[in-house]
């Protein structure tokens, strides 16, 4: 298969991207074409869509041979399911899948571009494929959700303080707390006393959690 394009946001590090797509949609992703690709009529009719899939690559997490069990985060990392009853980037083939919602399609100085939100894939990450997402075939509100049914969605209450607050834009500071509500932290963890540490948009950030709060410690420029 050949790279059609790259995503460009700011996920810096795997530990901070949302476990699924669609779940932080204050982060706005770029979809940039490689130069083969970057061809206007390739795209003529895809803003009538509102959401896309892309077919993409875990080009970061792949590894020599495979192995027919993993441990999702979901089940706290100690109970093992089949690789293919999940969403694991360690698989045969390291092929990702996501639904992203098109906010626009733009002429730039490196070709036309899409601008999405939704996205659960690190800054650089290659793109395969891109269709677009159709609602009467790929909505299914009858479906189950397998093993996710019977864990709890993990979800916490951000708190920036407002002396880092000031340090962001409007922007940033959206796209923060979507990240972090979602609680970036493996769902095994716990420890009330424990610093946590990640990358996102040239910015090094550390927060902890307590009693359901977390609280962002500090934010500072890489």
């Amino acid at each position: 298969m050949k790279i059609i394009a790259r995503i460009r946001n700011g996920y810096e590090s795997k530990f901070g991207i949302p476990r699924q797509s669609g779940l932080v949609e204050e982060v706005v992703s770029t979809i940039v074409f490689e130069p083969e690709y970057r061809v206007a009529e390739a795209l003529r009719g895809i803003e009538a869509f509102s959401h896309l899939w892309l077919i993409w690559g875990f080009d970061r997490a792949e590894r020599d041979g495979w192995s027919p069990t993993v441990r999702p985060p979901r089940l706290g990392g100690n109970r093992r399911v089949g690789v293919f009853a999940t969403r694991s980037p360690f698989r045969p083939n390291p092929i990702g899948l996501s639904c992203v919602k098109l906010l626009s399609v733009e002429k730039t100085a490196e070709g036309m571009a899409i601008r999405v939100a939704g996205a659960d894939l690190m800054n650089g990450t290659p793109i395969y494929d891109i269709k677009p997402y159709l609602p009467y075939a790929d909505a299914h509100p009858e479906a189950t959700g397998g093993f996710t049914d019977g864990t709890e969605k993990r979800r916490v209450e951000v708190l920036i303080p407002e002396k880092i607050r000031v340090q962001l834009s409007e922007e940033e500071l959206l796209a923060l707390e979507g990240i972090l509500r979602e609680d970036p932290r493996p769902a095994y963890q716990e420890d009330p006393e424990r610093v946590y540490a990640f990358e996102y948009g040239g910015k090094h950030i550390e927060f902890f959690v307590q009693d359901g709060i977390l609280t962002v410690s500090e934010i500072r420029n890489k």
